[in-house]
């Protein structure tokens, strides 16, 4: 085991309280009344247009949908971090691998314009050895491509590295690339949906399930 691979939104960092106050904010705008934080939540993994179409019933390519979804994300660069925070065990992970010589790295389809500010605001925390999002690639998750090229900026085998995310596309493409996928329960999971069913090798419901499981599974092999 060289490297652990995350998804940022929902895995990494709880950045739902940003999306909630933003999202809220649009809708003060438009003169509509504030959704419930649980309402919100459910959807952040899914990206802004999720949002917009939660929060405003239009679609992509409905009238009026490009300007919402764009300030939507002008009034998330401005509040960035402000109420992010790690789940809890994160930051003990992210040691704990450290300590053990073992990478870590992002694979997300946030854009990089949002993701590099939002790591940078957690530069305590050990640094990185890929971080890759959508403007890196041809095509994002569920495909293997940002996995792989995570990998080999690492400079290891998808064999040789876990796949951690809280949405089925994070086990699809973690799968689609060869290697072992951890799905979390503690996520943004979309109302219906079950990681049960996502086919992942372990489900886990909190991230300081994580490092145990990968002492017992991968590290002393």
């Amino acid at each position: 085991m060289k490297a652990v691979l995350f998804d940022l939104d929902g895995t990494l960092f709880d950045t739902a309280p940003d999306f909630v106050v933003v999202l809220n904010q649009l809708r003060q705008q438009e003169h509509l009344p504030p959704l419930a934080d649980a309402t919100i939540r459910e959807v952040v993994s899914n990206g802004a247009r999720a949002m917009v179409r939660l929060g405003f019933g239009v679609d992509e390519g409905e009238m009026g949908f490009s300007d919402l979804r764009q300030r939507l994300l002008d009034l998330y660069l401005m509040h960035l971090a402000k109420h992010t925070v790690p789940f809890p065990g994160i930051e003990r992970l992210l040691n704990q691998l450290a300590e053990y010589g073992i990478v870590w790295g992002v694979v997300t389809n946030k854009p990089s314009a949002y993701t590099i500010p939002l790591l940078q605001a957690f530069a305590h925390l050990p640094t990185p050895g890929a971080i890759i999002c959508p403007d890196d690639v041809a095509n994002r998750k569920p495909d293997p491509e940002p996995i792989l090229l995570a990998c080999s900026r690492i400079g290891c085998h998808p064999s040789e590295a876990v796949y951690v995310g809280d949405h089925e596309r994070d086990i699809m493409a973690g799968r689609a690339a060869g290697m072992p996928t951890i799905a979390c329960s503690y996520g943004y999971i979309d109302s219906g949906d079950d990681p049960e069913n996502w086919k992942a090798d372990h489900l886990i419901h909190n991230a300081s399930e994580i490092w145990p499981l990968l002492q017992q599974h991968y590290l002393n092999k």
